[in-house]
């Protein structure tokens, strides 16, 4: 590796980190009035698609464990965004669904996303490129198994 690469600014995991906290803090600053993570809105955005499933269809979908899941969702079940019950027909499953609450949100949730994303202003056709550019760096990846 060449030493202009291992500078800072050329560093593509480093572009990544400084990209996500900016983009990040942006939406907690804005969730902050729900009472809301920015993990907890990735988990409400997966049940607003498919409602009603697995702690580990959660965690495959947002690429956690459960390990880390699993206390998120109990303080989204205290939150009353969501609620928890074990699969009638294996018990070790948990499936998760929205409260009235948790449903009720999302209009507004949609609008604050829509804020943010006049925010951070990247025009349409970037934006495309940017989203084609990180589904083939994230595919990429999951098939080398890192």
């Amino acid at each position: 590796m060449s030493e202009k690469r291992c500078m800072i600014d050329n560093q593509l995991c480093f572009k990544i980190y400084a990209s996500s906290r900016t983009i990040i803090k942006l939406y907690n600053s804005k969730l902050k009035k729900f009472k809301m993570t920015y993990p907890q809105y990735l988990v409400l955005s997966v049940l607003w698609e498919n409602e009603n499933i697995t702690v580990s269809d959660i965690g495959n979908r947002l690429y956690l464990d459960s390990g880390t899941l699993t206390p998120l969702l109990k303080k989204m079940e205290i939150l009353n965004f969501i609620y928890r019950k074990r699969d009638e027909q294996d018990e070790r499953k948990v499936i998760i669904s929205l409260t009235e609450y948790g449903k009720n949100i999302k209009s507004e949730i949609d609008i604050l996303s829509m804020e943010i994303a006049k925010e951070i202003c990247v025009p349409e056709d970037k934006f495309k490129k940017l989203m084609e550019n990180f589904d083939y760096l994230l595919n990429h990846l999951i098939k080398k198994g890192n």
